[in-house]
């Protein structure tokens, strides 16, 4: 299986504040996707994404050197960054929430509950519950979209419907450690 790029973006990358209550201004949306798509992190995460790639010689068709490793870095930030205008464009337009909200409390189980369902559903502005049609359509949307500068044998339906579902499966990541993190961190900062 071909990790996206934006697949480890969202593993990576731990959202660890809970947004307040308020909607969010499509000004507000468009900080968010802009953030996560250029920033010191981001530029570390692709670098890291690419080496891992160029490890595991994936694609293969592209060999090996730095110049191909700048190749992957390249591919790797132009996929993610595909990922976030189709977000910001989706959930801008559909007046949808794409910020975590924690539960914070609960069992462990009740928890990862709560991340799983964070991943399938999301809020409107108007503060109701529905599909996140914005992570499902910029993963997707992203995928195919970024299959197009890859060899043939990965340019396939088959293979962005994959792509899509693990950049969905790396979401769910993400949102564990949105969930858990804050709790890890503060374990950690009351030991010292």
């Amino acid at each position: 299986m071909k990790l996206t790029p934006a697949l480890l973006l969202v593993c990576c990358r731990v959202w660890a504040g809970e947004p307040a209550d308020q909607p969010l201004s499509v000004k507000a949306k468009l900080r968010l996707h802009a953030q996560q798509t250029a920033s010191v992190g981001f530029v570390a995460e692709m670098a890291v994404y690419a080496g891992v790639l160029h490890c595991m010689n994936t694609p293969r068709e592209w060999g090996q050197g730095a110049e191909v490793y700048g190749k992957r870095v390249a591919s790797a930030a132009g996929a993610t960054a595909i990922r976030n205008v189709f977000a910001f464009g989706l959930d801008a337009t559909l007046h949808e929430d794409p910020r975590y909200r924690r539960s914070g409390h609960g069992n462990v189980f009740v928890r990862m509950g709560h991340a799983a369902r964070e991943t399938v559903v999301t809020r409107t502005d108007r503060g109701r519950t529905r599909f996140a049609t914005w992570r499902f359509g910029s993963a997707l949307g992203a995928a195919y979209l970024s299959n197009v500068w890859y060899p043939d044998r990965l340019n396939t339906f088959s293979s962005g419907l994959e792509q899509g579902a693990a950049t969905i499966g790396l979401d769910l990541l993400g949102n564990l450690g949105s969930e858990f993190w804050p709790d890890v961190k503060h374990k950690i900062v009351r030991r010292r």
